[in-house]
């Protein structure tokens, strides 16, 4: 930021100077050539021509200068031929400060306007010269009037006026680099104080960054401290998760180690029965760990008809005495992954075609909030005492059917890793139980 604000002061303190340069060096030319035409104006109106046509002032000069040898300033009154006229140079009139030189004078034009511009015909010494070409009463010739003036006073005017330039804009330039260098220090000090916040949260000092921030850096603050509440609330349901798994593979292998112990006849049988126990547990609790870390996607997307066509074909063949109906808002769009709303919606229509007299019928509806698939069947339902607690794992309420009692636990976990919720009610137009599965909306 400093490097970059650093370039960026210098390049348009460069163009601005420059620019001013410009201006200001014209200023001082233009006020020099300015001196000079007053001083030819004044030649113009007291140059008079003698009887023998030679010329000369009326009266003298007021600048001292033109008396003066090689001072730097001239003037110069010279015959221009015209037409059949002559010219003759011993008419002409020199100011005595050119002693034994002249100005040139170039018949490639007429100057009946002033014309001003830089000569080099005195060696060592650059003129600035302002000629008129007039015509003068009594007369046949033109006469040009030039005063000359060196440059070396204008040229050290603009040469102290470019020095003084550069060491201004220097010093306004060194300034704003320091004052860019500070603020971007200054502004970034405060995310030195979120670093050094984060290294307390690693090593264990704090747990939170409680400090106060400007409101630039509150924000990064806020999010910051809610990423570690997430990360805790992650780490605390991965922990509930294992603790769940090593507490539902316990009983399993405390039967499996007493029947070992014991010598039971029967050990091949409860191993096997037992060692299906733990891997329905493991395929659940793996089901569970595979949302959880498809969860944090935020391209997950699923169409909610595809999915219930689905598993309508799959449970229909599978009991083949049960009828699915589907309907609703078959657009409607939720924001899971496809396999695990397969397995939700799985789990519902197949306990409802298990449990159920025979008829499944599955209703899709869209709110601004979310998309609510509802599952009821004809079956006997449940007792609205018991609705929370078959949310248990491993919970069964008829133990004639075969399962694992594990169905509902998982749609209840995946779909609140979602953000949804599944709530169980009775079913006013089929009389059996209506499972009603909630998830977010995916626009």
């Amino acid at each position: 930021m400093i490097v970059i604000s650093a370039i960026w002061i210098t390049l348009l303190l460069g163009v601005g100077g420059y620019a001013l340069d410009r201006v200001l060096s014209s200023a001082v030319t233009r006020n020099f050539d300015v001196g000079l035409e007053y001083v030819l104006t004044a030649l113009i109106a007291s140059a008079e021509v003698g009887p023998d046509g030679e010329a000369y002032l009326n009266r003298p000069p007021a600048d001292q200068r033109f008396l003066e040898p090689y001072s730097g300033l001239y003037f110069q009154i010279s015959g221009v031929p015209d037409g059949q006229q002559p010219k003759n140079p011993d008419l002409d009139l020199l100011s005595r400060s050119l002693w034994d030189r002249k100005l040139g004078v170039r018949n490639s034009h007429k100057d009946f306007e002033s014309h001003v511009y830089d000569s080099d015909e005195f060696a060592g010494e650059t003129l600035r010269i302002v000629e008129r070409d007039v015509r003068i009463p009594g007369s046949p010739l033109l006469w040009r009037v030039q005063v000359a003036e060196s440059r070396a006073e204008l040229d050290e005017q603009i040469k102290v006026l470019r020095r003084t330039l550069v060491r201004s804009f220097g010093i306004l330039g060194l300034g704003l680099v320091i004052l860019a260098a500070l603020q971007a220090v200054y502004g970034l000090w405060p995310l030195r104080r979120v670093r050094q916040a984060i290294a307390s949260i690693r090593s264990g000092e704090r747990s939170r960054i409680e400090e106060s921030f400007p409101r630039e850096i509150e924000p990064l603050k806020e999010e910051l401290n809610a990423l570690l509440a997430h990360n805790e609330l992650q780490a605390e349901e991965a922990r509930r998760h294992a603790g769940n798994l090593a507490h539902a593979l316990k009983t399993p292998l405390t039967v499996i180690t007493n029947a070992a112990t014991a010598n039971s006849p029967d050990l091949p049988e409860t191993v096997c029965r037992e060692a299906t126990t733990m891997r329905r547990q493991v395929d659940h609790h793996l089901a569970r760990a595979r949302a959880i870390g498809r969860r944090s996607s935020a391209q997950a997307r699923a169409e909610v008809w595809p999915s219930l066509e689905s598993v309508e074909r799959a449970v229909t063949r599978l009991y083949e005495n049960v009828t699915v109906d589907l309907a609703g808002d078959k657009q409607a769009a939720v924001r899971v992954e496809r396999q695990d709303l397969d397995e939700m919606v799985g789990n519902l229509i197949e306990n409802a075609a298990k449990y159920g007299g025979g008829r499944v019928f599955v209703t899709v509806k869209t709110t601004p909030e979310c998309v609510e698939i509802e599952v009821e069947d004809d079956g006997s339902g449940i007792p609205e005492e018991e609705r929370v607690s078959i949310f248990a794992r491993g919970a069964r309420l008829d133990t004639d059917k075969p399962g694992t009692g594990l169905g509902l636990a998982i749609v209840r976990d995946v779909a609140e890793i979602y953000g949804g919720s599944i709530a169980l009610e009775e079913s006013e137009d089929l009389g059996g139980l209506m499972a009603r599965l909630k998830l977010p909306l995916c626009g």
